[in-house]
């Protein structure tokens, strides 16, 4: 950097919980390992998102929150949802804090074309009902990416994502953001954030003791370290997950409202704090180099995508996650064909992909379930048409949720992470089984006989049984 060129500093969390409301009821089960709280939401709540929200915190930095988790805030935690939206665009800055978010947090670059189009475009419908405009930024569950789904991202309107700096192909200066190319004329803006200072926020609690010591010692000597090449002031970007703030590590919450403190009430540290849409969209088409990503990669594993799909030494034995694909696959698979079959008898033959798209309305609360199905049926529809069509792209709502990348990103199928997934395969299967008498719920059960939990030896099928043995339901044969 030239002589007097100020370095700046932005902080993006990424704030997501799995979507742990229960498929059946609708309701948030209680959780006694949660205590004294009545359930982890409720817990990391009150330990991250509430104190961040009381003190403006999301107004000073870029974050993500996911759509699943925020409509929870909405209802059960008003005032951290209202931090949130307030924090977007504080004083009216002319770009906005809040990036979008994948709708179910699955790892798109394993889903199909048309499932990654909907999770995208429903997270971008969720966001402008909730923030009020279109996002521009979108955060990759997991930073998992590849130029499918970035062209994806850019045919719906987003302009930057976020990524880990090991998914450049080639050498970079993470203090700087880069172009990706995505062929037809298209192309993405990407931050790389800084490895170093995210693991050390992440990963090292002595680093976030003192936050004014962690700005002196830790980002500026990043900054001013090493020239820069051009002259252009350096971008420190800091990346982590949310819930670090509070709930991961105690009283880090405090540590970030400190580091992101006004220049009005700290020492100059020789650094601005800025709004990161603004560094890296203003001006809209200023010159940048170029990068290109390595494909199907992500943050959190350093193998690619594998812990989401396969054996992968980041997370034990992993044997059963393979098995547990293809059979969500095979169901996603059987519930398409079943529901294109039917909404091709009802009125106007609506398409499975353009009408599931546009449901994300109803899940919202925007639109009324009735008024959504006469929309798209016309006048011609029975009460019994509208009931099968909402019921069809209910199922279509919960197989979407199967996918959800928590089920695969431990070690064991045991857990409550696959249990839930698995709850909204049910909820899927049984809707479509219910509205058309069949039985793809049968075949789920068969091919989820095929993976074993390493810590149990219980097969699929019995994991599935137990994760619902409190939905009433004649057995399955």
């Amino acid at each position: 950097m030239t002589a007097g060129a100020r370095g700046r500093l932005a902080v993006h969390g990424h704030f997501y919980q799995p979507h742990r409301v229960d498929p059946f009821t609708g309701r948030m089960p209680e959780d006694a390992s949660a205590a004294p709280f009545r359930d982890w939401n409720s817990r990391i709540d009150a330990e991250c998102y509430r104190p961040n929200a009381e003190r403006a915190t999301y107004g000073r930095m870029s974050w993500d929150v996911g759509p699943t988790l925020a409509g929870w805030l909405a209802t059960a935690a008003p005032v951290s949802h209202a931090g949130f939206v307030a924090g977007d665009r504080p004083d009216g800055v002319r770009r906005g804090n809040g990036m979008a978010c994948s709708y179910h947090h699955s790892i798109l670059p394993l889903a199909s074309a048309d499932d990654r189009r909907t999770e995208i475009r429903w997270a971008v419908r969720d966001f402008e009902l909730r923030f009020g405009r279109a996002p521009e930024g979108f955060w990759l569950p997991e930073t998992a990416v590849d130029v499918p789904t970035l062209g994806m991202l850019v045919d719906e309107g987003i302009r930057y994502t976020i990524l880990a700096p090991w998914q450049a192909a080639g050498p970079i200066d993470t203090r700087r953001p880069y172009r990706v190319e995505l062929g037809g004329g298209r192309s993405i803006v990407v931050a790389f954030y800084d490895g170093g200072l995210s693991g050390a926020v992440s990963f090292e609690p002595a680093a976030t003791a003192d936050a004014d010591r962690f700005a002196r010692e830790r980002v500026v000597t990043r900054l001013f370290g090493t020239p820069f090449p051009d002259g252009e002031p350096g971008l420190i970007l800091i990346a982590t997950d949310g819930e670090l703030y509070g709930h991961h590590q105690q009283f880090r919450d405090l540590f970030l409202h400190r580091l992101l403190a006004p220049a009005t009430s700290v020492a100059d540290r020789g650094f601005d704090v800025v709004e990161l849409a603004a560094v890296l969209l203003e001006p809209p088409d200023r010159p940048m180099p170029f990068a290109r990503v390595v494909e199907r990669t992500s943050w959190s594993c350093h193998h690619g995508v594998a812990r989401w799909i396969s054996e992968c030494p980041c997370a034990g034995d992993g044997r059963w996650k393979a098995p547990l694909r293809a059979a969500l696959d095979r169901l996603a698979g059987a519930i398409d064909a079943v529901t294109d079959r039917c909404l091709a008898s009802l009125p106007g033959a609506p398409a499975r992909v353009a009408a599931r798209d546009a449901f994300v309305d109803v899940v919202f609360g925007a639109e009324k379930p009735d008024a959504f199905a006469r929309r798209c049926l016309g006048r011609e529809a029975t009460a019994a048409d509208r009931t099968l069509f909402l019921d069809l792209l209910d199922a279509q709502r919960w197989r979407l949720a199967m996918f959800t990348s928590d089920a695969w990103y431990w070690d064991d199928p045991v857990r409550p992470e696959t249990r839930q997934n698995l709850r909204c395969a049910a909820r899927a299967a049984r809707l479509v089984d219910a509205a058309t008498g069949g039985h793809v719920e049968r075949s789920l059960v068969r091919d989820l006989a095929l993976l074993t939990s390493p810590g149990t030896g219980l097969d699929g099928g019995a994991i599935y049984r137990r994760a619902l043995a409190d939905v009433r339901q004649p057995e399955i044969a």
